[in-house]
């Protein structure tokens, strides 16, 4: 058994693949202040929710955009699964060539989305990640990573908005029912979810003037709050990361 983890800012998804088949799927908080052996306990104990053991992993892959958890979580994969995690390093794998001026700063998680995206959906694609920054992935024609677009996500936008206007509430992330907000709660519902819509959409035309025409897949937690109120999201995808880590760990083999 495959086990792979998506280091994000937020959040760290945790899949475990039985060949190609994704069996199980967490989505956790991402804690920077755990030890090796607090996240080595940690995996125990979402193992045990679904009766595996840690005998049965048979290899680790990471991508991560947390650094300061890259040694911790060698510690916890060496010491509870006896295995050597490989990390999916943007500028190193070899599955997608990443055509930018840097590749080395390209967050793994991102590489990881488009390798799973293009091996499902081909190309060309774009992949919107609605995470802690909303990111518009372009995977051009030939396959390779042609560049990004990154905005503020979702869930720091309003916590940025409430947390600087005191008598502004948080509020349920959904559409309202109409776009003219009669009240508070309606008017951010609006401003956030419509304004977020508006942004896809505008950036999508923009990349589509560049890559011609293609395809839209968005993936992270936040996906579907967008995706429901825009016809330009083709496909919501939640694993792209965690498939495309399988299909890098497959392409290290």
């Amino acid at each position: 058994m495959l086990l792979a983890i998506d280091v994000g800012n937020t959040e760290t998804k945790i899949g475990c693949f039985v060949e190609e088949r994704l069996a199980h799927m967490w989505r956790v908080t991402t804690e920077r202040r755990r030890t090796a052996d607090e996240y080595g306990v940690f995996f125990t104990q979402l193992f045990a929710t679904e009766s595996l053991k840690a005998s049965s992993v048979s290899a680790v892959v990471i991508a991560s955009v947390v650094p300061q958890l890259d040694r911790i979580l060698v510690d916890a994969s060496m010491r509870f699964f006896g295995k050597e995690p490989a990390f999916l390093r943007p500028h190193r794998q070899s599955l997608m060539h990443v055509d930018t001026d840097r590749p080395a700063e390209v967050g793994a998680d991102l590489v990881a989305a488009a390798i799973g995206a293009r091996d499902v959906y081909g190309a060309p694609l774009i992949v919107v990640s609605f995470g802690t920054a909303t990111v518009f992935i372009a995977i051009a024609e030939n396959g390779s990573y042609a560049g990004t677009a990154i905005a503020p996500g979702i869930a720091i936008s309003i916590e940025a908005l409430v947390g600087r206007t005191a008598k502004l509430p948080q509020i349920a992330l959904e559409a309202p029912a109409h776009a003219i907000g009669r009240d508070t709660v309606s008017s951010l519902q609006s401003g956030v979810v419509y304004g977020f819509v508006g942004q896809t959409e505008a950036i999508v035309a923009r990349f589509r003037k560049e890559l011609g025409s293609a395809r839209v897949v968005a993936t992270g937690g936040l996906a579907d709050v967008v995706a429901r109120q825009t016809p330009v999201i083709d496909v919501i995808d939640p694993n792209l990361s965690l498939n495309g880590l399988r299909l890098f760990h497959e392409s290290q083999r």
